[in-house]
């Protein structure tokens, strides 16, 4: 649940919450048993893979743990979700956020007598933003939040992949593009915001100045928001010249469907360059059909991602139902258009635990970041949130314990089942 797989504050500068509603909507596949054979990519032989061991990443867990606890400054980053990443060209790490609390965090213990680090009730709350860590991997500093602007219009965007390209094709010049998610405030069952459109923003480098966004899918003539597509909740470099970028529906059954779009390297910018999977092949323009989902057993989450390994395609979601609120699963393919084999067995991460969360806490956006794996080893972090009906008690307990509203990180790796 990047964004959408949380229960979310309706407009402007609410606070982000995650709801048991919510939560139970967004989440993704069953875990089912399903003998995966041997497929193709073209000519190339495309085997299965799955999950062969993981452990905790800590060192990663700590690193944002020290730096929002950390007091030095007032108008930094503290704790988010919507976990992105991409590397720069100069070794550094860009990580993009939605929901952000910026300020201070107060060290333990925390009002009520609990060792927590927490913040108080005045802490700025934005819809975006983006922290700089070193090619150690140590985050160093935010970006001027929000680094995307609101729309003016009562829309706010998350960012989610991004990517760093030419500016334009056969260009030296270098920028990032970021795919962003447009949201505007709903009612009923879209209290987290409905879906309005996909954008892509440009950057530059290396001061990472915002240069301009372009809207690449609007989704406003869609009637119905449960059957609007938003792209760009992983993007994966295929190895043919092109870039699979892929997004999922709003629909609100708890599995749901995934899609896929491709465009030229270089060109996530450009909107006349984005071709859809139609369900039988790619055109520019056309009603995007899904790869992955039949909206009873099989399907994802509204936050997924996507990694191409040994020439197979890996797909990481949350489970549904109760596990849903705990474990990871995932798929497999050897084309983004698929078929899609799954889902393998879950992985259970750890999440944070305290004398009052229990089992109220739940994990959601499994994002791969291939830029910091190594050694056959990938790394996949996820986000944590309080679940809970009530809005104001799901606030108040990730204000009274800051670590309920920060990403966390395993490493892993994959192999053939078996």
């Amino acid at each position: 649940m990047t964004g959408r797989e949380r229960t979310k504050a309706a407009a402007g500068r609410r606070r982000p919450v995650t709801t048991l509603i919510g939560l139970l909507l967004a989440l993704g596949c069953v875990a089912v048993v399903v003998i995966a054979l041997p497929d193709r990519e073209g000519d190339r032989p495309c085997s299965a893979r799955t999950v062969s061991s993981w452990t905790p990443d800590t060192a990663r867990t700590d690193a944002f743990a020290r730096y929002g606890d950390d007091g030095a400054r007032t108008d930094d980053w503290t704790g988010g979700d919507g976990t992105h990443s991409v590397r720069l060209p100069d070794g550094r790490v860009l990580w993009l956020f939605s929901d952000t609390y910026l300020g201070t965090v107060h060290p333990p213990p925390n009002p009520v007598g609990q060792p927590h680090s927490w913040r108080d009730g005045s802490a700025p709350f934005v819809r975006n933003s983006a922290v700089v860590a070193g090619s150690s991997g140590e985050p160093e500093r935010t970006v001027a939040a929000p680094l995307f602007p609101d729309t003016g219009v009562g829309e706010w965007r998350w960012p989610v992949a991004a990517r760093v390209e030419a500016r334009s094709p056969g260009s030296g010049e270098q920028v990032v593009r970021v795919l962003l998610w447009t949201r505007t405030a709903g009612g009923g069952p879209y209290i987290y915001g409905v879906p309005t459109s996909t954008e892509v923003a440009t950057l530059s480098l290396p001061d990472l100045r915002l240069e301009g966004i372009t809207q690449v899918l609007d989704q406003r003539q869609v009637g119905n928001p449960a059957r609007r597509v938003l792209f760009g909740t992983t993007a994966v470099t295929g190895g043919d010249g092109r870039t699979y970028v892929f997004g999922g529906d709003d629909g609100q059954r708890p599995v749901h469907r995934a899609y896929v779009a491709r465009v030229p390297d270089g060109r996530l910018g450009d909107p006349k360059a984005w071709e859809y999977w139609d369900g039988k092949r790619w055109l520019a323009g056309a009603r995007p059909a899904p790869v992955l989902g039949d909206g009873q057993r099989r399907g994802v989450g509204s936050a997924f991602s996507v990694v191409r390994d040994a020439g197979t395609y890996v797909l990481f979601t949350m489970a549904a139902g109760a596990s849903g609120l705990t474990s990871v699963t995932s798929y497999w393919a050897c084309s983004p258009s698929g078929p899609w084999h799954g889902p393998a067995k879950a992985l259970t991460p750890p999440l944070p635990r305290d004398a009052a969360a229990g089992q109220d806490t739940a994990a959601y956006n499994p994002q791969v970041h291939p830029e910091l794996g190594g050694d056959g080893r990938l790394v996949l972090s996820y986000d944590v949130n309080w679940l809970d009906a009530t809005a104001a008690t799901a606030q108040a307990h990730i204000s009274r314990n800051v670590s309920l509203y920060r990403p966390r990180f395993v490493s892993l790796r994959l192999a053939r089942p078996g």
